[in-house]
């Protein structure tokens, strides 16, 4: 999505930067992986095709996508790469045409030694805050217009019990199970007291123009 396309969230644990061709190499190598390719309910792509997702997403007005980066690597190392830094991405997606201020949110931790040790949880507050505090364009029917999102959603497998538990303790209740796809869906509504708690927990959160390395 073009409206994030320079901007840099800067967290404690995590860098959220806009998804360029940069990334692509390093994406196209997690997505070859069994495990992702299920939690995910992905199918592998070949590297051209996952060139063509990437501008597909960065076109799409219905999609916000940041590569999730460690921050203490990136700062520690400013010679590196952004693609030596990333451990995963997080998602929003506008999905229902009837509700425009409801999106669903997902985030995937794609290098094993990264799980389980907050990073995750703070790319989702993060992605939250960003959408809730600041204006999100989406696609209506007159064309382009701004809008506040005060639901969210996430969809999650079953089994994958660490990322259901990770969405509950960010407030996020369970609301239906489907058997058939083996899928649990949590949602959070954005009441005041929550929107409060989510700037507390963010309060940390920098926006800086995005610039690559430069900046």
């Amino acid at each position: 999505m073009r409206v994030n396309q320079s901007t840099m969230l800067l967290g404690q644990k995590v860098i959220l930067v806009p998804y360029t061709t940069e990334h692509v190499p390093r994406y196209h190598e997690w997505m070859k992986s069994e495990e992702l390719q299920r939690l995910t309910a992905s199918e592998p792509l070949t590297l051209e095709q996952e060139y063509e997702m990437q501008s597909s997403w960065r076109e799409d007005t219905d999609k916000c996508t940041f590569i999730v980066l460690d921050a203490e690597k990136w700062q520690a190392q400013p010679d590196s790469t952004e693609e030596n830094c990333m451990v995963g991405d997080v998602n929003l997606f506008l999905t229902d045409l009837q509700d425009p201020t409801l999106g669903e949110i997902e985030v995937m931790i794609a290098e094993p030694s990264y799980r389980r040790r907050g990073f995750g949880t703070e790319a989702v507050l993060m992605m939250m805050a960003y959408e809730c505090v600041f204006l999100f364009l989406c696609r209506a029917l007159e064309g382009m217009t701004k809008l506040g999102l005060n639901k969210f959603e996430a969809k999650i497998g079953q089994g994958n019990e660490p990322s259901i538990c990770m969405f509950k303790k960010l407030h996020f209740e369970q609301v239906t199970v489907n058997n058939i796809f083996q899928e649990v869906t949590l949602r959070l509504l954005v009441s005041e007291p929550e929107r409060q708690w989510l700037l507390e927990q963010t309060s940390h959160m920098e926006e800086k123009q995005y610039r690559g390395r430069s900046w």
